[in-house]
């Protein structure tokens, strides 16, 4: 990859994180829901609550959030409510696996091939490996999901 195209890249995964961070598409609570937790980055600052409704066949069918935080903080839990909507549980629990790897490294050579088309997505996030603590802001709202899905009420960057 020459440097040109290394600069471009950077420059589309900043505005990918600037407009997912302005403009969530996912950022509402949901009327109806399943499962619910809060997550807190006391470090930063960043908040979030997460609400999650199963479809008929236990996948996660939709997923709404409410974010007080950073532009990657907003911008992560955007981009998780809609990579995981249509996914089980437990896909969903392995792509979080995958993208804690990719947010911490930076890569993910060991992460299992179904997971490239949903790590793709979040490839935009991988650049917060070079700033360690801006990997909890990426990861906060993931850790929510999980909790939610767990049963869990609260969830931290920890």
């Amino acid at each position: 990859m020459s440097a040109d195209t290394f600069d471009d890249l950077r420059d589309l995964y900043q505005e990918v994180i600037l407009d997912h961070g302005r403009h969530p598409r996912f950022a509402h609570r949901l009327e109806s829901f399943d499962a619910s937790a809060k997550g807190d980055n006391p470090m930063c600052g960043d908040r979030i609550q997460v609400w999650v409704k199963y479809g008929p066949d236990s996948t996660i069918a939709d997923t709404g959030f409410e974010a007080r935080g950073c532009a990657i903080s907003v911008a992560s839990a955007d981009l998780m409510a809609e990579t995981v909507k249509g996914r089980s549980t437990r896909d969903t629990r392995a792509l979080f696996a995958a993208f804690r790897e990719l947010a911490r490294t930076g890569s993910c050579p060991a992460c299992d091939r179904a997971l490239e088309e949903p790590l793709e997505r979040l490839a935009p996030l991988a650049g917060v490996h070079e700033y360690p603590s801006r990997v909890k802001c990426a990861t906060l709202a993931w850790h929510a999901l999980i909790a939610a899905l767990d049963g869990g009420k609260e969830a931290t960057s920890e």
